[in-house]
């Protein structure tokens, strides 16, 4: 096996060493080399998009509330950790020339899943960046609703991912060309199945290098991370001592 063909894919950007979901964590992810980089899209009060994982801005940042009850300028003026802002989605989507996309969804209403599609499908059709983002979310309403408008564009469902069915109930509600299961639901007759059906395998996540190594060895596609410097650096040791044998 080529270990090479496993993407290393910054899990809101290099989050293990800077404040996650921020350019300051975006740009360290593109410095060290990751292939892929994973965030994560809201809505704000006021129907402009930012990035952010959670429903309120309490952890990530120096405010408090819901995120669907703050204006974007409220938010943009918090601090997101060593003095970053919080992005917007133009400032993420901006990173489509320099790294793969992993564009996590999470509308909380159908007024969210009406303009987050609205504007997904504005992004990729005018940049016509189909080979180098995809669009995850555990709703599948905004995912069919991009399938139905660009069926160009590529999807994966993450609703019960930790689950052993997750493949049988991903595919059953989306029609996914990525799945992104938790670690422990990976083995390689998991990732042999998928390959086989023509899905690429992307795994929600590991730190540690044992199970960075264990799922390496079943054959993913990718391995969503808080540390890709340890996993590139794993990765480049594997190369290597596969090229002494």
């Amino acid at each position: 096996m080529s270990h090479k063909l496993t993407k290393v894919c910054a899990h809101r950007g290099a989050s293990g060493t800077h404040p996650e979901n921020t350019v300051a964590a975006f740009e360290e992810a593109v410095r060290l080399g990751a292939e892929m980089l994973e965030f994560d899209v809201r809505r704000t009060a006021d129907g402009k998009f930012i990035i952010m994982h959670d429903s309120t801005v309490d952890r990530t940042t120096s405010g408090r509330g819901p995120v669907t009850a703050l204006a974007f300028d409220e938010i943009r003026a918090l601090d997101a950790g060593e003095g970053q802002t919080v992005p917007t989605l133009d400032d993420a989507m901006a990173y489509v020339d320099r790294i793969m996309l992993n564009i996590h969804l999470y509308p909380e209403t159908p007024g969210d899943v009406d303009a987050m599609a609205e504007v997904l499908l504005g992004r990729f059709a005018s940049g016509s960046i189909y080979d180098r983002a995809f669009v995850a979310s555990e709703n599948e309403t905004v995912l069919n609703r991009l399938h139905q408008s660009d069926p160009r564009i590529r999807l994966c469902y993450l609703s019960h991912h930790a689950q052993p069915n997750y493949m049988e109930l991903a595919l059953t509600a989306v029609p996914c060309e990525v799945l992104q299961p938790t670690n422990e639901n990976v083995t390689t007759d998991f990732v042999t199945t998928a390959h086989a059906q023509g899905l690429k395998v992307n795994v929600f996540y590991a730190d540690d290098e044992p199970e960075m190594k264990r799922l390496i060895d079943c054959g993913v596609d990718g391995i969503l991370t808080n540390y890709p410097a340890r996993l590139l650096n794993l990765r480049e040791d594997l190369v290597q001592y596969t090229a002494r044998d």
